[in-house]
């Protein structure tokens, strides 16, 4: 039998794993594997959807004017420098796919996420891996990777799995060191969670190689509606805008998207916990032994003596019904990332982990 074979690139992908949702035998299970808001979606959010759903058989607009017009009021942007995509996951695909193939090059670092190589290979383009500094984005080895095939540099910043971030002078550093026909594209899935950071707008603005994407998923709670978004040079979004799918979101996800980035209070609500409960954790974890990084986002990496003992923690978590991320995928074996959850959350998985850390298991 002849066996079609996919693009090259393609069976070098190794599908992306999510954070598991339950363990077999184990009730009230606290899931803090997948940096979910613990607060749900905003109550506006929420009402929104339920009026749309009658419209449910109604195809939704193409050119999501509301939700860019939305996002251009409330973080003071260009609504036509915007385009919205499922989740940022999809902006991301798009890029790769409008801007590399084969013989091109797309930078990402070593602890960066997944969805850099995927797209990269989907694309029939080469991934180039860059070490971190201690688990931080090193902008001097990004800049020693670049040749004339680099095409796009991604760094996320804050660094999900790690939760470091490198400041804005480093950035704007990396875009002017960057080859003429290279793109820097900054993912700031996590940019919400830092107060007062624009997540690489400004320098988009600025610059004519630097695209931003956001997420409603994170600090907005909406992952279950798949909402994302970029901001870019017009020529950038020109691009995009041609091979997006014309209705890649949904009436409800658009509804809901847009009601969350108008309900400032509920934001600036979730972000103040976040923060709090981020920095208790920390501390608890510490003086339990286990220390982290300093973390911009809404997760905590907590790092163990070796891969065994990470190992060795997470199975004990589990068997207390609490849910984890384990990254050795993401060459951290000694390591496991901690959704920061509600304080409940957050001091269950604590005291869980300090039991584990003085000999129960």
């Amino acid at each position: 039998m002849t066996v079609i074979a996919p693009q090259p690139g393609i069976l070098e992908i190794s599908p992306y794993q999510g954070g598991k949702s339950g363990v077999a035998g184990v009730s009230n299970v606290v899931k803090l594997s997948s940096n979910e808001n613990p607060f749900g979606p905003s109550p506006a959010a929420q009402e929104a959807v339920r009026r749309v759903l009658h419209e449910m058989h109604r195809y939704p607009p193409t050119d999501h004017a509301a939700l860019r017009d939305a996002i251009g009021e409330v973080l003071d942007l260009d609504p036509a420098r915007i385009v919205c995509g499922v989740g940022s996951d999809e902006i991301l695909h798009l890029l790769c796919q409008a801007y590399c193939g084969p013989g091109d090059e797309v930078i990402h670092t070593e602890h960066g996420f997944a969805i850099y190589r995927i797209g990269a290979l989907a694309a029939g383009a080469t991934p180039v891996e860059v070490p971190e500094a201690e688990r931080v984005t090193d902008v001097d080895a990004i800049l020693s990777a670049c040749t004339e095939r680099t095409r796009l540099v991604f760094i996320a910043n804050p660094n999900n799995p790690t939760g470091t971030m490198i400041g804005t002078a480093e950035i704007e550093r990396l875009a002017a060191g960057l080859p003429e026909r290279a793109m820097l594209v900054l993912d700031g899935a996590y940019a919400e969670f830092v107060e007062g950071y624009d997540g690489g707008a400004a320098l988009v603005e600025a610059l004519d190689n630097v695209v931003m994407t956001r997420t409603f998923s994170k600090l907005y709670g909406l992952g279950g509606m798949r909402v994302g978004w970029g901001y870019a040079p017009a020529h950038v979004i020109d691009v995009l805008n041609r091979i997006r799918g014309p209705f890649n979101l949904s009436g409800p996800a658009l509804a809901a998207a847009e009601a969350s980035i108008r309900d400032t209070e509920f934001v600036e609500r979730c972000r103040a916990e976040n923060t709090r409960l981020r920095t208790w954790l920390a501390e608890a974890l510490m003086a339990h032994g286990v220390p982290s990084d300093t973390s911009c986002a809404n997760f905590i990496l907590a790092r163990f003596h070796d891969p065994e003992e990470a190992a060795a923690c997470d199975a004990f978590l589990q068997s207390e019904g609490i849910i984890v991320r384990g990254v050795g995928g993401y060459k951290l074996p000694a390591a496991l990332r901690i959704t920061v959850g509600d304080e409940a959350s957050c001091r269950r998985v604590a005291h869980a982990i300090g039991r584990f850390k003085a000999g129960e298991r």
